[in-house]
């Protein structure tokens, strides 16, 4: 078996679209720290990820703390370049992007964790649904991978919230998607989120992107303002008021529309009206969308700045927004991503970026060099009571670069081109043998 350094070469061609946002010592590290968090089976902590590498008797373990708290290496450049990469790759050339931007709680433990903090965690299992920890607001990108029949996340940008008094989850979203707008050029950007996301904020958004949010029920919708009057005074910025959502939904006019969502294809009725939503929103031109499926009334209602898009293609991207919560899931369960025991500020600003940017190299590499349909017959051939299994799933696409990094471990010669000796050689040998 050679040194941990021997990295396959496919990684190394992934892993080269973020060259530009390291030095070359730096590079060596994110590299090999890479190789680390996907091949390790403990803990996903600094030392961890460098026992995975197979280094952690040749490299000093100041080595790659420092790497997280002093390298000089951006979070924002680095998710910037892989946003560009993943657009270029795996997004139509012309198509519109789709993003879903949510928050997610680590919890960490210690006084001394950089701004760790008591705040609401809608996993925790207690009554009270708060945790003690780092919060992240996320922003994934999301793609349509041929191997699989729903959408994708692939988390691309990442900040960490300060706490009450600061920018709020919704302004960090919208300074992600400002800088994303400047990574895609023309194309539009169109934004899913939760309800959490709904910030005054939103009504500055850059041209050329929507940003789509699910309704509260006690929202005050108001008709679109009216034309001028021509008489003296200030013109009505309000329009008539629309009543609550189930009133508005009584009077709807609706229509039954086929939609695609989450995986499979369903008949719903919609209704559509164009309002506004002045207390956060103030004049900024808005479209409801209601779907009814089985209630009386409705059972979802948006918000939404997107004013031309059919609204059965806005349900489907919203419908996609849920797969951010699956990213979360994995990058726990699968990667580890918030395992390591940082607290010093800048340590603890990249560490889980970096997972982050792990998990969606690991699709990337996957998209690329992956082998779908051989992975999953291999599955349902160890496992011939698991007969259902048609899709690879993200711990097969780990299982398989895992897989990848070891052999490569194994090569007996780095991945290089030969020089004009060996070849001579080679060839010499040829020529002898024939």
């Amino acid at each position: 078996m050679l040194a941990g350094s021997t990295l396959p070469v496919s990684l190394l061609a992934v892993a080269q679209v973020l060259r530009c946002c390291f030095t070359a010592p730096s590079f060596e590290v994110f590299t090999h720290l890479l190789a680390g968090m996907v091949t390790t089976r403990g803990p996903r902590t600094v030392t961890g990820m460098l026992t995975g590498a197979g280094l952690s008797r040749s490299w000093s373990h100041h080595r790659v703390h420092r790497f997280f708290s002093r390298a000089a290496w951006d979070p924002r450049a680095v998710g910037l370049a892989l946003a560009g990469a993943v657009i270029e790759a795996l997004v139509p050339a012309g198509a519109d992007v789709r993003v879903a931007v949510d928050d997610t709680l680590l919890r960490r433990r210690g006084k001394k964790v950089w701004l760790a903090l008591w705040t609401h965690d809608g996993s925790a299992r207690s009554q009270e649904k708060i945790g003690f920890g780092n919060t992240w607001v996320v922003l994934a990108i999301l793609v349509d991978l041929p191997f699989c029949s729903r959408p994708v996340a692939l988390p691309v940008l990442a900040r960490l919230w300060r706490g009450k008094d600061t920018a709020s989850r919704s302004e960090l979203a919208l300074r992600m998607v400002t800088d994303l707008k400047s990574v895609v050029g023309q194309r539009i950007v169109h934004v899913v989120a939760d309800a959490a996301y709904h910030h005054p904020s939103v009504a500055a958004l850059p041209a050329g992107a929507t940003w789509t949010t699910r309704l509260a029920a006690n929202a005050a919708l108001h008709g679109p303002a009216p034309a001028r009057t021509g008489k003296r005074g200030r013109p009505r910025k309000k329009g008539t008021p629309l009543g609550t959502l189930i009133q508005i939904a009584a009077g709807a006019t609706w229509r039954a529309v086929r939609v695609q969502r989450y995986g499979q294809s369903a008949e719903v009725r919609l209704a559509e009206q164009r309002v506004q939503w002045y207390g956060p929103w103030k004049d900024l031109p808005v479209r409801l969308i209601l779907l009814r499926d089985t209630s009386k009334y409705y059972d979802l209602a948006l918000i939404t700045t997107d004013l031309t898009t059919p609204i059965e293609d806005i349900i489907s991207r919203y419908a996609a927004r849920w797969t951010i919560e699956v990213v979360f899931a994995q990058m726990r369960q699968n990667l580890g991503v918030g395992q390591a025991r940082n607290r010093t500020p800048r340590a603890v600003e990249r560490t889980v970026p970096f997972g982050l940017t792990v998990y969606t190299l690991v699709i990337y590499w996957y998209a690329q060099h992956g082998n779908p349909t051989g992975d999953i017959t291999a599955h349902r051939a160890r496992s011939p009571w698991y007969t259902r299994k048609t899709e690879v799933s993200f711990q097969d696409m780990t299982d398989t670069l895992r897989h990848v990094i070891i052999a490569a471990r194994f090569t007996p010669t780095s991945p290089r081109q030969a020089t004009n000796e060996e070849i001579l050689a080679v060839t010499t040998a040829w020529a002898q043998a024939a």
